[in-house]
């Protein structure tokens, strides 16, 4: 299994989801992040004062997905979150060694596929 990991723009998360479900690939975590890459920031004039503000508001999608499944879940994330500027983020890819539902005690990559589309946000 394979850890796929996005820090993407805000504004892109909706498309990303879409995507992703598409695929089947619909277990995903979703957390509000800050962060600066080669975007670096910007200046902003406060009460009179500049200042500089160097973290960027991002979103960081995370999803669990079967080996074979990976390099179409990054595939899909790429095209759903490139706008081709600076800022578009990253993505990671990081091995999974295991995966238990911890209702059941379910192990392996059986309890990362979704059978059917989530369909977020519709």
């Amino acid at each position: 299994m394979k850890k796929v990991e996005a820090i993407i723009r805000p504004d892109r998360l909706q498309a990303v989801q879409d995507s992703l479900d598409a695929l089947g690939a619909s277990g995903l975590t979703v957390t509000e992040v800050l962060g600066c890459g080669q975007q670096r920031g910007y200046t902003e004039t406060y009460r009179g004062a500049r200042a500089n503000i160097s973290l960027q508001r991002k979103v960081k999608v995370e999803a669990v997905v079967a080996d074979a499944a990976a390099s179409a879940v990054v595939n899909a994330m790429l095209g759903a979150a490139k706008t081709g500027e600076i800022g578009d983020g990253k993505i990671f890819v990081l091995p999974v060694d295991d995966a238990i539902r911890i209702r059941t005690g379910e192990r392996g990559e059986d309890i990362v596929r979704h059978l059917q589309p989530e369909h977020w946000g519709h």
